[in-house]
């Protein structure tokens, strides 16, 4: 979205940047067909609404693309889009190109009359160029006093309202750098916990995921995050959402999980809302956790379940997972999809979330039988005999069924397995472990009383002892290595 950025002019600094930022399509295991089109043919909720869990640049950025991927949202996206842009930002750029974009639309489906009312301001793009040049000019001035003053303070607060400024222009750039070099002058744990946050903050909006977990790290090692419940809630939803990203569905769900909902105020609301760490954390633990920890984690955890109040088709969904009602349960994800394809950081993992929720519904249906009707399955998953039997047997070639499938009676068998038999080959390849590694302590224990091998003296070690040592081991015949002897053996 090239046209958030802002053409203020950048203010001139003599610091060189310490901080390495991150290109947005540095994912780890992101594959090209994670960032394609998507296109949504329902209205499943009210923008109006969904747009009141956000604010600032997070509350542009996912109207926007409600308004690219879901057609017949997209006027009332566009309109609320451009109310926001009026009304709270400096972004010139974003407000044209929204107003275009807005005319448009409405023009293609047959509302000219409509789109007559939404006119280019021209006195308003005048009036807050204006009004920007003159607060960035203000805001210059007197990070200049502050640097000839040298006030530490006065000078972190001077970069963090330039960092303010350019981000309310949509120059997301320019405001990661200033947050970036108020870091020279914080004074405390709560300010370094501060700055991280503004940092972690724009380069989630650039989704430079590197740089998140860079700055998240750091902010969680901070000892302002260790005294601090809410800073602990903050730091563990962005981890969260940098590990669905980054696809690792199961640490997601733990990270989410472990939130209090007490803890997400409104200044939380520019990144996440407590609506989408229900979402994130409930699809998460649906796909990796197994029954005992989505007990654990879910049903049994007091804060989470208070997010999953927030989201009450969803919580059902979960419910029914656990009570292996499969059938429902699926039926219920499937008519939250098209919701859950309009959020910008969830869509490109759901069809890899919703296949191993799936697969994962496969496995416990048919753990407790020796065997099952395919066509009673297929009914119960709603879905056809032939996908059924690709699906089973993806499971099977992958280890996580252990069953054989008669195609011509349409039958799925359980593999005998010999408990005893198991429990046996298991105890003695752990008597050889045990074993081979009894033997290997012995070795090395008699290696080191012989001299064979040299042992660093720590602070508490004198090395005078084992130079006392070796001349009665040679005494014993055998052979002590020293440094200066190199035709002798050293291990």
């Amino acid at each position: 979205m090239s046209f958030l950025s802002n053409n203020v002019e950048p203010m001139q600094l003599d610091a060189v940047e310490d901080i390495e930022l991150f290109e947005a399509n540095e994912i780890p295991n992101a594959s090209v067909n994670d960032v394609l089109d998507r296109s949504v043919e329902s209205a499943p909720f009210e923008v109006e609404s969904y747009a009141a869990q956000y604010s600032g640049f997070a509350k542009l950025s996912r109207l926007l693309y409600i308004a690219d991927h879901c057609p017949p949202l997209q006027i009332e996206a566009l309109e609320q889009a451009l109310k926001y842009v009026k009304e709270s930002t400096y972004n010139v750029n974003a407000y044209t190109t929204i107003q275009q974009k807005l005319v448009n639309a409405l023009t293609a489906s047959g509302q000219t009359a409509k789109a007559e009312q939404y006119p280019l301001d021209t006195v308003w793009i005048d009036e807050k160029s204006k009004m920007s040049q003159i607060y960035f000019e203000k805001l210059d001035t007197d990070l200049k006093n502050y640097k000839t003053n040298s006030i530490k303070e006065s000078i972190r607060r001077g970069h963090d309202d330039l960092g303010a400024h350019y981000l309310q222009c949509g120059d997301l750039s320019n405001a990661l750098k200033c947050y970036s070099r108020s870091r020279d002058y914080c004074m405390g744990d709560q300010q370094l916990f501060n700055i991280c946050m503004n940092i972690i903050k724009v380069s989630i909006y650039q989704k430079s995921w590197g740089h998140v977990n860079s700055f998240a790290q750091k902010a969680e090692s901070s000892p302002e995050c260790s005294a601090n419940s809410t800073a602990q809630t903050k730091i563990s939803c962005i981890v969260g959402l940098h590990e669905l990203v980054t696809k690792r569905y199961k640490y997601a769900a733990k990270r989410f999980m472990s939130a209090n909902i007490d803890d997400l105020g409104p200044d939380f609301s520019d990144i996440l809302s407590p609506n989408n760490v229900a979402i994130y954390g409930g699809l998460c633990a649906l796909a990796s956790l197994d029954r005992s920890d989505l007990h654990k984690h879910v049903f049994l955890s007091p804060n989470f379940k208070l997010f999953l109040e927030l989201e009450p088709q969803l919580r059902e969904a979960i419910h029914k997972f656990y009570e292996s009602k499969y059938p429902v349960c699926l039926s219920l994800l499937d008519e939250l999809k098209d919701s859950f394809m309009l959020d910008m950081y969830l869509a490109p993992h759901l069809t890899a979330l919703y296949s191993k929720i799936r697969n994962r519904a496969l496995i416990q249906y048919f753990s407790p039988y020796l065997s099952a009707d395919l066509r009673l399955m297929a009914t119960a998953f709603n879905t056809s005999l032939h996908d059924l039997e690709n699906e089973l047997m993806k499971l099977i070639l992958d280890g996580q069924i252990k069953a054989r499938i008669d195609s011509h009676n349409k039958i799925l068998y359980a593999k005998d397995s010999d408990q005893r038999l198991e429990t046996f080959e298991k105890s003695l390849a752990m008597g050889r472990e045990w074993q081979m590694r009894a033997t290997s302590l012995i070795l090395r224990a008699a290696c080191v009383r012989n001299g064979l091998i040299f042992i660093k003296a720590g602070p508490n070690n004198a090395s005078s002892k084992a130079a006392e040592e070796a001349p009665s081991s040679a005494g014993n015949n055998v052979a002590a290595c020293s440094p200066s002897s190199p035709n002798k053996p050293r291990v």
